[in-house]
């Protein structure tokens, strides 16, 4: 619960600003800067990602997808900011986020616990061939996020034109 709920608060911060973060706006343009176009697609993603994979996460609910919702937003952050600032978190480096991932690992490895939704429906996942699916499902997502956003371009936004009458109306570039 504790993994799940700290993910949804990061998660929210992106999505609506909540827990003193950048909002919307603020995400796109972190996006923007680490190259990650469409920012503002990319930043709904990492944000939607974090609420529902924490959300789901702290509910014990289809863990493995949870997971790999979680580990792919770390993979993202590992690559696009802390890979090169090296392993150790006092050097904004990535020893965080992969501590991230391991503990996401071991969660599916044991299982999300008796009182988890997946054990009340019957559909609990577990044990290591999960565990490193998920994962493996998470560094998937975040490759495909990354190539897609190194090729991509933000969509041109309307340019104000004369219309004839003195007024400035918006036209697609």
């Amino acid at each position: 619960m504790t993994i799940g709920g700290l993910f949804v608060g990061h998660g929210t911060q992106k999505l609506f600003g909540w827990f003193g973060g950048p909002g919307p706006e603020g995400t796109a343009q972190m996006m923007d800067k680490l190259e990650m176009r469409p920012a503002r697609r990319h930043a709904l993603a990492a944000g939607l990602s974090e609420t529902v994979g924490g959300g789901l996460l702290a509910l014990g609910a289809l863990t493995p997808a949870a997971s790999a919702l979680l580990s792919g937003t770390m993979f993202t952050a590992i690559r696009k900011v802390h890979f090169q600032k090296g392993l150790w978190n006092t050097g904004g480096g990535y020893e965080y986020n992969l501590t991230l991932i391991a503990a996401l690992a071991a969660l599916v490895q044991c299982g999300p616990g008796s009182l988890s939704v997946d054990r009340a429906l019957g559909i609990e996942r577990r044990g290591s061939g999960w565990a490193l699916a998920s994962v493996a499902a998470g560094a998937l997502g975040s490759a495909i996020a990354i190539e897609t956003g190194a090729h991509e371009e933000e969509p041109a936004q309307p340019q104000a034109q004369p219309n004839g009458r003195g007024q400035r109306v918006a036209v697609p570039a």
